[in-house]
């Protein structure tokens, strides 16, 4: 029996797209010798694989191809080359609703898709309560859906897909429905279907999502495979892609950083396998944490304030560049930082040849535990957002507590019991 839910070999779509209703009509008629239309590839040779009761994110940008691998293998459209191989009974949300009879009572279309699954009037009853429940919507389930609102309809759509207990459950971007209770909810169900051994392929352009429930990590960009593996060295490679920074032989091209004797950094906790880009026009040449003594250091106690600075030099005239820093935890997602920008402090414009050292004063209200500390220097040109350096994971911050609280944020609160 194959340990496969899901091969995907060497797949293609491409789409015909014509300038006029009459280039159309000749090849449909084939009334020309050439080709009236131009070829789009909206995804090209692609391949990967799912093992059973993996949990797969598939990551891109917009028009990677994502949505339509996914139609691709539910099979609402066909491919045209390669071959795709599902083993399982899949529960997909491409589109929330999608499927579903507007005319319909909430209630008679959970019965219809159920049926589109393969499943038994008999079966479906037996699922029904717990759908009905999951949904929370009350008696609209008796009513026509086209009267729901778009919460309704989503949550409708998203207790439906999670609670027909799937194989193979295909989500795309449906995770955050609803409101704060429901989001809670939809979590919580996907851990628990994680935990139950549901194969589950994820799209989302939520990395903290990714870095959490994933794997591994398809990253997908102009309908091709760049890469597949850890998800966080692959939301690494996204957020590459993003700004335009990546490069297909970036193993041999990669920067290293160079830790000066005497320098800031020297007396860090580097991290070598740290990754560095930008356009070049700015260089951070140094980043040190200070305590509240100002002694250089790696090691902060909790609920202590310390201030983080780094250097940067411009090689060439920028305007308005941007300053941030952001703390990971251990898993890669992100768990605080800011920029300049958010903090509402304005530099119109750093010369060609000019160093400055930037300052970020805060207090350590994070749990005690190791963390990632990324710096980055960024800025608009002509409306487009632009990375000038940026050093991702460079350095390790430790967070010395006495008492940690729950989740990784400490609100520092203060209790009193007063009998009364």
């Amino acid at each position: 029996m194959s340990e496969l839910a899901i091969s995907v070999e060497h797949i293609s779509k491409m789409y015909k797209l014509y300038r006029g209703r009459a280039d159309r009509l000749k090849d449909a008629l084939h009334l020309s010798g050439k080709k009236s239309y131009q070829e789009y590839y909206a995804l090209s040779d692609v391949s990967f694989e799912v093992k059973k009761g993996e949990t797969v994110g598939l990551i891109g940008t917009n028009g990677a191809g994502k949505s339509t691998l996914l139609k691709l293998i539910t099979g609402v459209l066909t491919p045209s080359a390669g071959q795709i191989e599902v083993n399982g009974k899949i529960s997909a949300l491409l589109e929330l609703g999608a499927g579903f009879n507007y005319e319909y009572t909430g209630m008679e279309n959970i019965y219809f898709n159920g049926t589109l699954m393969g499943y038994t009037k008999e079966q479906m009853e037996e699922k029904v309560p717990k759908i009905v429940e999951f949904a929370g919507i009350g008696e609209y389930i008796n009513q026509p859906v086209k009267t729901y609102s778009s919460g309704m309809f989503a949550r409708l759509a998203f207790a439906m897909a999670i609670n027909v207990e799937p194989d193979i459950l295909i989500v795309d971007e449906a995770l955050s429905v609803g409101d704060i209770y429901f989001q809670s909810k939809c979590f919580k169900k996907m851990d628990e279907i994680k935990r139950n051994g549901t194969t589950v392929l994820l799209v989302t352009h939520d990395m903290s999502s990714v870095v959490k429930y994933c794997d591994k990590v398809v990253v997908l960009n102009h309908g091709k495979v760049v890469k597949e593996g850890n998800p966080k060295e692959m939301v690494d490679i996204y957020k590459k892609i993003l700004v335009n920074q990546y490069d297909e032989n970036e193993e041999e091209t990669d920067k290293k950083l160079s830790v000066k004797e005497g320098s800031w950094m020297s007396q860090m906790s580097v991290n070598e396998e740290n990754v560095l880009y930008g356009s070049g026009k700015a260089h951070i040449t140094d980043f040190g944490l200070f305590d509240e003594k100002d002694q250089l250091t790696g090691m902060i106690l909790k609920k202590n304030t310390f201030r983080i600075k780094i250097k940067v030099e411009f090689l060439e005239d920028i305007e308005y560049p941007i300053f941030a820093f952001t703390i990971k935890n251990a898993r890669g997602a992100e768990v605080t930082g800011t920029n300049s920008m958010f903090e509402k402090v304005d530099f119109p414009l750093a010369k060609k040849g000019e160093t400055y050292v930037v300052t970020f004063t805060q207090k350590a209200m994070l749990q005690g535990g190791d963390y990632l500390m990324s710096f980055g220097c960024t800025g608009y040109e002509n409306g487009e957002f632009t990375v000038y350096d940026r050093l991702y994971d460079v350095m390790n911050l430790t967070i010395v507590s006495e008492q940690d609280t729950v989740g990784s944020f400490d609100i520092d609160s203060k209790v009193t019991v007063e009998k009364i």
